[in-house]
């Protein structure tokens, strides 16, 4: 994967565990016209396809399936860990929207990681669902109507919407494209999933307590959903954030404008197959028509790596049990973010 000597030496840093420069974090930069936002340095479709063939090959444990089709023909990948049809399953959604990338590029680190040391041990004890780049389409820039007014420069725009303009994070209950068909049929219907995030990306100007967040999370608030469910993703949340803020430089707030409709990932996953499911909103995007939705490529290294820091916690916490007892009173304490005037 490309990336700037900026974003390298920021996601070495966060690796390490050294903490960011303090200016990386919830006021970081944002992009207003005031940086440039290169899209050539995002994994393409096709770079990301190599690196998942690649870890295919070296990985034991890992599986590669084509799950679906886009509308412009492009394979749909699920990267599977099923060790143990006993174990609890989580799954991984990235990219629902095309220009909300940087999880998508930490779900790749975090894939990678699996096959190390790091995480020996990790797999006999959970299996792991990855559906990185679900709008591949939308993340090309390849659609069927104007990008006239997107933001980004480099060799594409990524945009919110599939390639016939549908928002697929609106996409769960008519499931009229094959990006969702393909996610329904061919995962939520086939596998026994305990536990789900699915992650986006805001705009760069909420905050929480007078402090830009680095993301804001929320769990289902469709009255389809059972207090059971609604308490196992509360769960999850409360792993979430108590990973995040232990970093010293994440900051999290709970999202201000979730909605209620079964027709949202969130809701409807929870709704229609009892899966508790966490939807993490990260800071900034990496495209977008409006200035203040698109965050500074300056920021990219530590939202790869709160991505990064999300799927580690949440994937132990299910392995050893410990989410079994979160603490989801951290709800009740947790800011509400709202936007910065």
């Amino acid at each position: 994967m490309k990336k700037t000597a900026t974003a390298i030496t920021l996601a070495a840093a966060l690796s390490l565990g050294a903490a960011a420069p303090a200016l990386a974090v919830g006021e970081g930069p944002g992009y207003n016209g005031h940086e440039t936002v290169n899209t050539s340095i995002l994994t393409t479709y096709d770079e990301m396809v190599r690196f998942l063939k690649e870890q295919d090959a070296k990985q034991d444990r890992m599986e590669l399936e084509v799950i679906g089709q886009t509308v412009k023909g492009r394979d749909i990948h699920l990267v599977k860990y099923l060790s143990d049809p006993a174990n609890p399953t989580i799954l991984y959604l990235t990219q629902q929207h095309g220009n909300e990338q940087l999880t998508t590029e930490g779900a790749l680190e975090f894939i990678k990681s699996l096959g190390t040391g790091k995480n020996d041990g990790l797999l006999d004890k959970v299996n792991v669902l990855i559906v990185p780049m679900l709008n591949a389409d939308g993340a090309m820039g390849d659609v069927d109507f104007s990008l006239d007014g997107y933001r980004a420069s480099g060799d594409r725009h990524l945009t919110r919407y599939n390639a016939h303009e549908i928002d697929l994070n609106r996409d769960h209950v008519a499931r009229s494209e094959p990006e969702t068909r393909a996610l329904h049929t061919n995962v939520l219907a086939t596998y026994d999933i305990d536990y789900a995030i699915d992650l986006h990306h805001q705009g760069t100007d909420r905050e929480a307590d007078g402090t830009l967040v680095s993301g804001a999370i929320l769990y289902p608030t469709s009255p389809n959903v059972s207090p059971e469910v609604v308490e196992r993703s509360k769960r999850i949340g409360a792993v979430v954030y108590g990973a995040v803020e232990r970093t010293g430089w994440g900051h999290l707030g709970k999202y201000d404008v979730g909605g209620s409709s079964d027709a949202i990932a969130r809701n409807g996953l929870a709704a229609r197959y009892g899966i508790p499911t966490l939807l993490f909103e990260m800071r900034g995007m990496s495209d977008h028509e409006d200035p203040t939705r698109v965050i500074g490529q300056k920021s990219n290294g530590y939202l790869i790596r709160q991505t990064v820091v999300t799927l580690e916690a949440t994937a132990r916490a299910v392995a050893d049990r410990s989410i079994e007892t979160a603490d989801t009173s951290v709800w009740d304490t947790m800011p509400e973010q709202q936007s910065r005037l």
